[in-house]
Order: C-alpha cells, then sequence, then structure tokens
C-alpha cells in the first residue's frame, strides 16, 4: 500500500566499484572527474564522490544527494544551531549560494566538511539518511492500518474503558495508537451527559471553537438549517470542508435516543483511495492536484455565516505519495470554477471512481451509537455517514484541534 510501501533502494552503478579505493584522509575539492572516495580499502559501507554543487553519498542501501547550500545551512555546530532550544542559529539568507566545502572527509560513521571560511560541519551518516531527500521518500510519516468493515472486525480493535483513559497513561496510550492507527476510537462507560464528553475531550486536546461553539449539542429541530440537524440519511463525508483547515478530530457521543434507526456510518477513506490508486494512478493524481471549493452559507436567524474552504479531494505528501487528508462531502462542494473545461470532464471521471470505491457495501462499517459510548474519528481520513431514524435523539460532541491531538501522542512515545 502507498501508506506503508517503501521506495525501492537506489542502487549504485557497477562502474562505480571500478575506481580505485582511497582512504578515509582529508581531501581538497577540485575540478577533476568525480570518482567515488571509501571510507576505508576494508569496507564499502561508506562512499562518495563531490560533484559541481552537490555532494554524493553511499551509504546504508542508499544513494543520496546533497546540495552543498544544504549542508552548510542545516550545520549543527554550536555556532549555527541552538541544541537547547532545537532551533537553527544560522541566517540562512548569508550562506553564499555557490558555496562548496574546501575539503571532505568520511570515516565509519560521520561526514566532515570543512568550508572556505574555516568551518568545520559534522554530519552522523545515520542523520543524513534519515533527514536526505532518499531516506523520506522509504519513509511514513503516520504508520496505518487501512481497513474495510471486515478488516477491522477481525482486528477486534478494543474500546478504552473511561476511567481508564482518563486516569492512567496507559489507557490514554492504548486509545491513540487505536486513533492513530484506524482513524477512530472508541471510549466506553462515558457518563451520558455533555459535561462529562467534554472532560473526555479536553484530556487529549483543546476543544477547537468554531460557528457551531465549543461543545455542540442538538437533536433533530434544523435549528442550524443544516441536513445533519434532520432525521434523514446522511451520505457518507468528512466535516468542515469548507474550512481553510477541516477540523482534525471530532467527538461524537450520543446521550440519548428514543426510537430506532440512526446508526453510524464510518468507511476509511484512506482505503477507498489506495483501491483507486491502484486500478487507476491518473484518476488518483488529478484528485490530488485539482482544487476545489466547499462552502457552508447559513442565514436563520441571527446566525449569518459564508464560509469558503479550496483544496483538492485528496492531499498527498508529495516525495512519498503518502496521503494525509481527504475533503470529501458532496453537500457542500461549491460550483467547479477553479477547474479548465478540458479538466472537469476527467475530474468527473476520477470522483467517480473515488466515490465507487467510498460506496461499496464491504467497506461501510455501521456503530450503533448508544449513551455511554464515545467515538473519536479522524475527520482528516475516515468519512461518517447516518441512516435515518425515527423518535427522539440527542447527540452531544465538538472538533479537537489535531496538533494537540498529536502532540499528547509523542509524549508517550508513539509515532503521530
Amino acid at each position: 500500500m502507498w501508506c506503508r510501501r517503501l521506495a525501492c533502494l537506489l542502487s549504485v552503478p557497477c562502474q562505480h566499484t571500478r575506481h580505485h579505493l582511497l582512504s578515509c584522509s582529508r581531501r581538497t575539492f577540485t575540478a577533476a572527474v568525480a570518482r567515488w572516495h571509501h571510507t576505508a580499502p576494508e569496507s564499502l559501507s561508506c562512499a562518495w564522490q563531490l560533484h559541481g554543487d552537490h555532494l554524493e553519498l553511499r551509504y546504508a542501501n542508499t544513494l543520496m544527494r546533497f546540495d552543498f547550500v544544504w549542508l552548510r545551512d542545516h550545520c549543527r555546530s554550536a555556532s549555527c544551531y541552538n541544541a537547547k532550544t532545537n532551533q537553527r542559529s544560522l541566517d540562512t539568507a548569508s550562506v553564499d549560494l555557490s558555496i562548496k566545502p574546501k575539503a571532505v572527509r568520511v570515516d565509519e560513521t560521520t561526514l566532515f566538511l570543512t568550508w572556505p571560511d574555516g568551518h568545520v560541519t559534522r554530519y552522523g551518516l545515520q542523520w543524513l539518511v534519515k533527514n536526505s531527500y532518499e531516506g523520506q521518500k522509504q519513509q511514513v510519516m503516520h504508520p496505518r492500518i487501512l481497513w474495510n468493515a471486515e478488516i477491522y472486525r477481525q482486528a477486534q480493535v478494543p474500546s478504552v474503558d473511561c476511567r481508564s483513559f482518563l486516569e492512567t497513561d496507559e489507557g490514554l496510550k492504548e486509545f491513540l495508537q487505536n486513533f492513530l492507527l484506524y482513524g477512530i476510537a472508541f471510549v466506553e462507560n462515558v457518563t451520558p451527559t455533555k459535561e462529562d464528553t467534554q472532560i473526555l475531550a479536553e484530556r487529549i486536546s483543546l476543544i477547537r471553537e468554531t460557528i457551531y461553539g465549543r461543545m455542540w449539542y442538538f437533536t433533530s429541530d434544523f435549528s442550524r438549517g443544516d441536513t445533519a440537524y434532520t432525521k434523514l440519511a446522511l451520505d457518507r463525508h468528512t466535516d468542515t470542508t469548507y474550512f481553510q483547515e477541516p477540523c482534525g478530530i471530532q467527538v461524537f457521543h450520543c446521550l440519548k435516543h428514543e426510537g430506532t434507526g440512526g446508526r453510524t456510518l464510518l468507511v476509511d477513506g484512506f482505503y477507498a483511495a489506495e483501491q483507486v490508486l491502484r486500478q487507476a494512478p491518473d484518476q488518483f493524481e488529478l484528485l490530488s492536484k485539482v482544487p476545489l471549493k466547499h462552502e457552508y452559507i447559513e442565514n436563520v436567524g441571527d446566525c449569518h455565516n459564508h464560509m469558503i474552504g479550496v483544496g483538492p479531494v485528496l492531499n498527498v505528501y508529495p516525495w512519498n505519495n503518502e496521503l494525509y487528508l481527504i475533503r470529501y462531502n458532496n453537500y457542500d462542494r461549491a460550483v467547479i470554477n477553479t477547474v479548465p473545461y478540458d479538466v472537469v470532464n476527467r475530474w468527473y471521471t476520477a470522483h467517480r471512481t473515488l466515490t465507487t470505491e467510498l460506496r461499496r457495501p464491504e467497506n461501510e462499517l455501521w456503530v450503533k451509537l448508544k449513551p455511554g459510548k464515545a467515538l473519536f474519528i479522524d475527520n482528516w481520513r475516515v468519512l461518517h455517514g447516518r441512516e435515518a431514524f425515527t423518535g427522539y435523539r440527542q447527540l452531544c460532541g465538538c472538533y479537537l484541534t489535531r496538533d494537540d491531538v498529536l502532540n499528547t501522542a509523542r509524549l508517550l512515545g508513539l509515532q503521530a
């Protein structure tokens, strides 16, 4: 899968191995033809060569290329980088854009660069692998398990008890690990009140205040002129697509339901997008590049809002094609006027392909929310919907700031 696969490691052309092995002594940059230098005659674990504007380094089965300006800018010496604050001290704009190292040396673990002014930069080879462009292409920013309904059921992901969630790091860590991997997580035995739901949410994040307030609480009274406030079924979608930055996490807690229906629908948007990438990569690319507008228009009572958010349906990290956000809401999509006519039809075709995947029955996870069971949804990944219902139904919830949730996870030692 694109979210977990590693890019193929670049191999060095075999003709390079025919160059004479050189010792690790200090070497001066010249305009001579570039050749591979090895750390030691008896070791081929690391080799390097200088070019006109960059250093080429082979280490840990990875062939890396580093621009000389980049190598000067990222120096971690005491005069260039404050290790206490983890902030750069060097003025990047002061670096000569045509800078070249005066000398280069590599031992078994470290790259040494001496610059024309005598300044010496040292880089650990492992640090370079991790932080090089080639290294980043091989890494995953956010490890995940993509799922359809059967995969999720087979995983038997446990809910976390409210008391363990609130009072122990172990319970909180288990909850966050589930959330990071699957994009959804449940907490059981929550007192069914808005106040207790707020306490639950604030355990992992600040509550994001929006036009709906901090904690929202509603029944089916159409109070805001929105389909969500009816008893009608809601198709799968992500929320706040009309924000410049859609809300990261959504919390749902059903406080009361005296009637039938009303199950919650959950679909892993990343799983569906993965199927599109496999079947029609050109359509995946189109959905990741074409910007669209979504909007929310409200004129009910004293509430007057017109919000517009712009972005593609699929948002990816360009260096490894890893998806990090899906913006999908057919209710709120505005007029398509950001796409030239010769692209529009291809976009509709790609959108239809994605919609087909999102609507496959095997991708639909249906959950009956009951009082005491709170649901956290990654709104950047998992689409939610609802079947029609009868009777009186009360829900409360809120949006959480994504950065705070991820920060909480990192403090507990999780990759987020």
